[in-house]
C-alpha cells in the first residue's frame, strides 16, 4: 500500500525516553510521500532539539506555545487542525493521554488536537507501570470512546532497564497504520 501524495500529517511528539525514534519515524513518513508538520510539547524541548525536527521534515517545528510569531497573522492550532489529514502523536506520554481525555486545552498540540475533525492516531511510550495504571487505562478507554485510536505499545527493555509493556510501537507498524487511515 503506497500513501497518497500531499496529505498531511502533524506529528505531536511528546517528552518520552522513546522520542529519539521520532526521528526514524519522520523519515519514513516523509518516504512514503507523506508532508511532515511537528509540534512538540514544551518537555520534548527537554529531550531533543527542534532544529533536528526541522531538518528532518523540512517543515518548521511547531513548539509548545499557542501564540506564534508576531509579525504574522497566524491561528497555529487552527490552521495545523484544519491543514491535517492525520495527526499522530508519537511518543505520546500518559500526560498527553491524560489531557486530551480531560479536555485539557492548554498548548499547542493539544489545541491542535481539540481543533481538529482529522483522524487522531495515538502511540504510547511509557513505563509499564504508568501504562497499566487503571488512570491512564480509563484515559484511553474514554479516548477510544471518542473515536481516537491508538497503536499499543510493545514489550521490551523500558528507559528503567526492566522489560515490560510500553515501548513505543516498531516504527513501521506505526508507519502502515498511519498509512491505513490515508
Amino acid at each position: 500500500m503506497t500513501a497518497k501524495k500531499g496529505k498531511n500529517i502533524v506529528l505531536g511528539v511528546t517528552a518520552s525516553i522513546a522520542i529519539y525514534k521520532s526521528c526514524e519515524l519522520i523519515r519514513r513518513l516523509k518516504e512514503c510521500g507523506f508532508e511532515v508538520k511537528v509540534v512538540m510539547s514544551s518537555r520534548a524541548e527537554e529531550l531533543i532539539r527542534p532544529v533536528v525536527f526541522s531538518s528532518l521534515s523540512g517543515n518548521k517545528v511547531y513548539r509548545a506555545g499557542l501564540f506564534g510569531d508576531a509579525d504574522k497573522w497566524e491561528i497555529e492550532h487552527i490552521s495545523l487542525a484544519q491543514g491535517a489529514d492525520l495527526i499522530l502523536i508519537a511518543p505520546a506520554t500518559a500526560n498527553i493521554i491524560a489531557k486530551l481525555s480531560a479536555g485539557i486545552c492548554d498548548d499547542l498540540l493539544t489545541c491542535t488536537v481539540c481543533a481538529t475533525k482529522a483522524p487522531v492516531l495515538i502511540a504510547p511510550a511509557m513505563n509499564e507501570g504508568m501504562y497499566n495504571n487503571k488512570v491512564t487505562q480509563g484515559n484511553i478507554e474514554k479516548l477510544k470512546s471518542c473515536g481516537y485510536k491508538f497503536i499499543a505499545p510493545r514489550r521490551g527493555v523500558l528507559a528503567c532497564g526492566k522489560s515490560g509493556v510500553g515501548c513505543l510501537a516498531e516504527i513501521e507498524d506505526i508507519v502502515q497504520e498511519a498509512k491505513r487511515f490515508l
